[in-house]
């Protein structure tokens, strides 16, 4: 039986590139960790190792600090797009390029412009695919930690022999958001013109205040409801995809030392934990084709 070469892609990963903007007194900083990842005509290499076809991934890695320096960085999603198309454009035996980038936010410190720390926030994340005719972009954000302190019940489950989790009608709802959002469009003018950085706000916003302002019987309601909230919100996002670990809290029992706990103090379990997962999208969105991979 013959053995065939499968799907392959390969590239450089975690190159990670701080770009300082100087304009004026007030800089900016836009520090990303990208990674590259591309595919096309690469079976010799696999089955003879001809490099005839492979652009070192030295080589990418360089062009994210060259495009960093030539083109700045107007959002995370903007820079991947720029890479992706480049490599296709560039290299006949490249097909297609994934680029996956995280960004790491850093505060301007008081009013001082050029001194920042690094901020605690969440993590923000673009991915995309590009393979010469069309481009597709996730935009999202990881470890958005939120937490209810009380509009969260848990009840009404199914009970079998190996259930010991009471019932409740109060308790704290935490999470930290794995949040993706696909845009609909793929066309190179749409897509170029799109505001991230504005979608982004209103993305984030959105999931905060579906959070805040679901009463919860069950974290999947919550997701849907987080869901929901950005596709009502953002006109160009067409599907919505959120990982949700439930961080729980466990009212500890204190009635061995005499002491009363009304629900106040707890013990915050940091594993093992529930994980909800789900996918909220238009009726009518377009196939993803390779977004998510």
């Amino acid at each position: 039986m013959p053995i065939l070469l499968g799907e392959n892609r390969y590239g450089k990963a975690e190159t990670h590139v701080v770009r300082v903007t100087r304009d004026g007194p007030c800089h900016g900083i836009k520090d990303l960790t990208v990674s590259v990842a591309l595919s096309g005509d690469m079976a010799a290499v696999h089955l003879s190792g001809d490099n005839a076809a492979v652009l070192p991934t030295d080589s990418q890695k360089n062009t994210v600090f060259a495009f960093a320096q030539k083109y700045g960085i107007e959002s995370a999603e903007h820079f991947a797009i720029l890479l992706a198309q480049h490599f296709v454009a560039s290299q006949p035996t490249i097909r297609h390029a994934r680029i996956e980038v995280l960004e790491t936010e850093w505060e301007r410190i008081g009013e001082h412009g050029h001194s920042f720390v690094r901020s605690s926030r969440e993590t923000r994340t673009a991915l995309v695919h590009h393979d010469g005719e069309r481009t597709h972009v996730v935009s999202g954000l990881r470890d958005l930690v939120v937490l209810n302190s009380t509009g969260s019940e848990f009840h009404g489950y199914v009970k079998d022999e190996y259930t010991t989790l009471p019932e409740t009608h109060d308790r704290v709802l935490a999470t930290a958001v794995s949040a993706q959002w696909r845009r609909a469009e793929t066309d190179d003018a749409e897509i170029r013109a799109a505001d991230f950085d504005g979608d982004y706000d209103i993305a984030r916003a959105a999931l905060l205040e579906a959070f805040a302002s679901t009463y919860s019987l069950s974290l999947q309601q919550t997701l849907y409801a987080m869901g929901t909230r950005v596709l009502d919100e953002c006109e160009g996002v067409c599907e919505v995809r959120l990982a949700l670990p439930n961080r729980h809290h466990f009212a500890v029992d204190l009635s061995p030392f005499g002491i009363a706990n009304p629900n106040e103090t707890f013990y915050a379990a940091d594993r093992p934990y529930g994980l909800i997962e789900g996918t909220v999208l238009r009726e009518d969105a377009p196939a993803p084709g390779p977004a998510w991979s």
